[in-house]
């Protein structure tokens, strides 16, 4: 219902497992790399556990995008089995055929498994079992799953078993009776909860992927409130900011304030504020005014034309009716989408044109419809408005900036290597080397790719690094016109100082894009600024998995 009142293009805060909105956290990306970690671990066990809503399920899925092609992956997420009956669910996963004769043995399901893996570890292929909830198993389907891990050849075990549950599945597996499969878990790993400070970042990061554009309805002064109601649980925190968007457009506010919050609480955990009086919740006065706007639709009466003596009722539909709100402006790419790429496998040597970093920058500065001369790439494109940005914060920024940038890689002798990036999906990314598109999973990429990038951005007219209150000039006018164009309001003066309502503006901007709110317009912010305003510049071209060329 609100999405479109706080110009989203999609729900923030849905509590299903969608890898694209996976914040990768220091603990996230630690399990993440165990579970990757698990795939070439050479069999037995790996183990991921964590608190319910920790996150353990989007991990997963994001693991399961990423595994290699030359892996057979079999999937159980209701593991309240009996261990025949796991048996047969595990051949039913990796499609085997079983023997009719005597469907009720144990002996017909791994003699029929222990076939399979021996055939795929044949032709090369590795086998993984992923078991989510394995805090529910029984003692006895632990055994047999122990016993699976027998399967092995003289170089190495044929199935890799990977238990993903809430921390009860630790104590289960501390008991005496199974510490032979203990002895057999190669990693594991227990997911904890966010920090304050990663929560304020978890909650931006959710709102940016979502495509806010506006100020965030979410302030920075929450976040810590946020993490006290959640204790930094990520489905606790898409739970409570969900219901106080709700809560928000209900009561026709831009944005959600402590009181809003509170009571959101209440709704969702069940925890009153005593501070806070009560309300209708926002359900019920939700279904009031839709009932309303219905009713006034069949009878062609329209709040506003309502008499004066109209009852209490329809006075407070009209009150949580939400204001109409101006349409987002539409960010257009500026170069079209690569269509079909050449697979390139970078575990090999790069091309050698890579390490000509004067040729890399030409590529980059082409995206910006730029020709370079010889010479420092960052001084010829001031000339065009523009500026080198330089970080070394890896791919997390580079999705944030969403614009195509310059990689610095190690190639396999550890020499410099220079692409540009000009895709970017979940799991792999668009690298155009020498003018030609390739395809690369963003695993392989990992290993080359240390964090350091340059981009480019539009800096403003008459653009100053430093913005001081009560500067004036066309760098001013221009960050006043675009921050009220975001936010709806009439165009402002011209040559207005950088005052204390402006810079509230700017710390609003900034928050909203996950950013310090500072009130300093640095390049990020402005870069930020351009995407949301529709500037014309270049944007990384995300790949969807159906579109992707594979191998």
């Amino acid at each position: 219902m609100y999405i479109d009142f706080f110009k989203l293009k999609q729900n923030p805060f849905s509590i299903a497992p969608d890898p694209r909105f996976l914040f990768m956290s220091d603990r996230h990306r630690e399990a993440l790399a165990h579970l990757l970690y698990g795939v070439s671990g050479g069999g037995g066990f790996v183990l991921l556990t964590g608190e319910v809503g920790a996150g353990k399920t989007t991990v997963c899925r994001c693991f399961l995008e990423q595994i290699p092609a030359n892996c057979h992956v079999g999937y159980i997420f209701n593991p309240k089995l009996t261990a025949l009956e796991l048996l047969k669910t595990v051949c039913d996963e990796f499609h085997i055929e079983v023997d009719s004769s005597d469907l009720s043995s144990t002996k017909t399901y791994v003699d029929a498994l222990n076939r399979f893996l021996l055939q795929s570890h044949a032709n090369g292929k590795h086998s993984v079992l992923i078991i989510d909830e394995a805090q529910s198993l029984s003692a006895e389907v632990l055994e047999q799953l122990r016993l699976l891990t027998n399967l092995e050849t003289n170089e190495r075990k044929l199935l890799q078993i990977i238990l993903i549950g809430q921390p009860e599945l630790r104590t289960l597996l501390a008991k005496p009776e199974l510490r032979q499969l203990a002895q057999r878990v190669i990693a594991r790993y227990h997911l904890d909860s966010l920090s304050p400070t990663e929560t304020g970042r978890y909650v931006q990061h959710r709102l940016a992927v979502a495509g806010i554009a506006a100020t965030s309805p979410l302030p920075t002064s929450l976040m810590k409130q946020i993490h006290a109601l959640t204790q930094g649980v990520p489905r606790r925190i898409n739970l409570l900011c969900d219901r106080a968007l709700l809560g928000a457009y209900a009561e026709g506010k831009a944005s959600v304030n402590r009181k809003i919050l509170s009571k959101a609480a209440g709704e969702v955990f069940g925890a009153q504020d005593n501070s806070t009086p009560p309300l209708l919740p926002w359900r019920y006065a939700l279904f009031i005014a839709l009932g309303g706007v219905t009713i006034a639709a069949a009878t062609a009466v329209t709040v506003m034309n309502l008499p004066q003596q109209q009852s209490k009722r329809s006075v407070a539909v009209a009150a949580v009716a939400p204001p109409v709100r101006p349409a987002p402006v539409p960010v257009k790419p500026a170069v079209a989408p690569v269509e079909i790429a050449t697979p390139l496998d970078l575990d090999q040597a790069l091309p050698a044109s890579t390490s000509d970093s004067a040729n890399a920058y030409r590529g980059l500065a082409k995206q910006w419809g730029q020709a370079l001369a010889e010479g420092d790439a960052c001084q010829q494109v001031q000339q065009a408005a523009l500026r080198c940005y330089v970080s070394n914060k890896g791919f997390a920024e580079i999705r944030q900036l969403d614009r195509p940038v310059l990689l610095d890689l190690k190639d396999t002798s550890g020499q410099a290597a220079y692409v540009l990036l000009t895709g970017l999906s979940d799991t792999q990314a668009n690298l155009t080397i020498d003018g030609k598109p390739y395809l690369v999973s963003l695993l392989a990429l990992s290993q080359h790719f240390q964090g350091d990038f340059v981009t480019l951005w539009k800096v403003p007219e008459d653009f100053r690094e430093r913005v001081r209150h009560g500067d004036q000039g066309k760098d001013i006018d221009w960050l006043a016109t675009q921050l009220s164009k975001l936010n709806g309001k009439p165009a402002p003066e011209t040559n207005a100082p950088y005052e204390q309502e402006l810079e509230q503006q700017v710390k609003d901007f900034q928050s909203s894009q996950g950013l310090q709110a500072d009130g300093l317009v640095g390049p990020k912010t402005l870069m930020q600024l351009n995407r949301a305003t529709g500037s014309d510049e270049p944007r990384l071209h995300m790949l969807a998995a159906a579109d992707t060329p594979r191998k």
